[in-house]
């Protein structure tokens, strides 16, 4: 005759399913905010390393092959691998943003610009064209675009600091909640609380009881939050790849192999942070209780 051992505490509660679809939710915003975070500095760091080594020369007071002979003397320099001047064509599409699909009414003058690839330090590089164009008797002017390149870094310093505090605000949530529970937990079973110390049991052998209860809630509600948050990555990964004009500073969520360990890891570090909030409630409700 095959005996089944009862457990100390039941396999299931049905209190609990609230718990486990909190503890999921903030999961799935605790992923999804990182994996946010990490495309938009992904995207962000490319867009400036390629502003970086672009630059823009403005000409006035010239036709387009003095323009063209501007960009001839440009492409000389040391450290310029190409400069051409840009057509009516990729004017328009430049100032699309800001005349509307439309383009550019008719009329309007358009600038000569000389767009430049560059390597190296553009600061001195942009000083050096404006003396070349200068001493060939050309009105033209260099710009860097450092300064955007500047206020985007600043813009992912802010979102770095944004992206970490909104995942310590939604790991400490979890924590409360699930040491919340715990209590509320241990009150309900305290007439088993009772017959355990009066049989001997020590209050680290409880706290292991409701340890290993609550590890596999957080394991459980942390992969529920994580599958829900590659489902929704990768919906928003297909609908990017499927754009016809992507924008480049969207978040860049690729699903590459860093966005499947945090994947990956986020249930783990959810079942930790739920075993030792259950250590310590439990611990620290039965010393009190002495």
């Amino acid at each position: 005759m095959n005996i089944k051992m009862t457990p100390l505490l039941p396999e299931s509660d049905a209190r609990e399913a609230a718990l486990f679809f909190v503890v999921a939710a903030l999961c799935f915003l605790a992923v999804l905010a990182t994996l946010v975070a990490r495309g938009t500095y992904t995207a962000a760091e490319a867009w400036t390393a390629q502003v970086e080594g672009e630059m823009t020369v403005l000409v006035s007071d010239t036709d387009r092959r003095g323009a063209e002979s501007a960009a001839t003397l440009i492409e000389a320099l040391p450290g310029v691998e190409r400069a051409h001047v840009l057509t009516d064509e990729e004017l328009d599409e430049l100032l699309s943003p800001s005349f509307g699909p439309g383009g550019i009414p008719d009329g309007i003058p358009l600038p000569l610009l000389i767009a430049v690839d560059a390597e190296g330090d553009t600061t001195a590089l942009a000083a050096e064209i404006d003396t070349t164009l200068a001493e060939a008797g050309i009105n033209g002017r260099a710009d860097t675009h450092s300064a955007y390149a500047a206020e985007v870094r600043k813009a992912l310093g802010t979102l770095r600091i944004a992206a970490i505090g909104t995942v310590l605000l939604l790991t400490m949530t979890a924590i409360s909640v699930i040491a919340f529970a715990t209590h509320a937990a241990l009150l309900a079973r305290k007439d088993i609380v009772d017959v355990l110390h009066l049989a001997g049991a020590e209050d680290r052998f409880i706290a292991r009881l409701f340890e290993r209860r609550f590890w596999l809630l957080g394991l459980k509600a942390g992969a529920a939050g994580s599958v829900a948050a590659l489902a929704v990555t990768a919906i928003i990964v297909f609908s990017a790849q499927s754009s016809n004009a992507p924008s480049e500073l969207l978040p860049k969520l690729s699903l590459d192999q860093w966005d499947l360990m945090i994947l990956a890891v986020s249930p783990i570090a959810g079942a930790l942070a739920a075993r030792i909030a259950a250590r310590v409630t439990v611990g620290r409700s039965l010393r009190s209780s002495l």
